[in-house]
């Protein structure tokens, strides 16, 4: 077997879990497990996705939160069995399919218009 046919195999045999459909833009808490030991606990997550990368089960998406002044960003893959839920908040509207420049902004440059429904 090549290399490629590898890849392809181990890839089909990761699922997939429906989640809500998001985009950058929006905001999101994505709960995920962390293990401590023996222990494990659920965390969340709430912040503005910046982009989405890739497709199928190797697609990732990239949250950013302000935590204390800071700015905080993690990179989450789709197909992770440690995310437990991932829940739509706001939808937002930009115009761009990764908001790069939203690292820049501060204070009120950095509210995103929400989409009326």
């Amino acid at each position: 077997m090549s290399k490629n046919e590898l890849l392809k195999l181990v890839e089909d045999t990761i699922e997939v879990r429906e989640y809500p459909k998001f985009k950058a833009g929006d905001t999101i808490t994505v709960t995920y497990k962390i293990k401590e030991g023996t222990k494990e606990r659920l965390q969340k997550f709430q912040g503005v996705v910046l982009q989405r990368s890739g497709s199928g089960p190797t697609a990732t998406f990239t949250v950013r939160k302000i935590s204390s002044n800071i700015g905080v960003e993690r990179i989450f893959p789709i197909a992770s069995p440690f995310i437990d839920e991932i829940e739509l908040n706001k939808v937002g509207v930009v115009r761009r399919a990764r908001i790069f420049y939203f690292r820049g902004l501060r204070g009120k440059k950095a509210r995103i218009k929400e989409k009326r429904m």
